[in-house]
């Protein structure tokens, strides 16, 4: 839980918490590499739509990935990310039930 609550507490990962929720939506500027359903968005389009460098970005994504909150897929020589929204749904019951 506490792994969770660290990676949540940088503005920057939670807001690409937040843009995940509806790729589709948040990500409508860019041409999707794969399928956004399935594998999720490129780390290239999650830096680019923050402003950071996408090895910053890529260190992020690993925070948010050990915290068990996305899952990563390559597709090729890029590397996708989606929520996993059981993971998430599950974290927030936990909370609720703990505080």
């Amino acid at each position: 839980m506490v792994e969770v609550l660290k990676a949540l507490g940088n503005p920057t990962r939670l807001q690409i918490m937040e843009w995940l929720r509806s790729p589709e939506a948040s990500f409508s500027e860019f041409e999707p590499i794969a399928d956004r359903a399935e594998f999720g968005v490129c780390v290239t389009h999650l830096a680019a739509k923050s402003g950071l460098a996408q090895s910053t970005i890529s260190s992020y994504m690993g925070s948010l990935e050990r915290a068990g909150l996305v899952r990563s897929t390559r597709v090729g020589k890029y590397t996708h990310y989606r929520r996993s929204d059981a993971d998430v749904d599950g974290l927030l019951k936990r909370l609720g039930a703990s505080i």
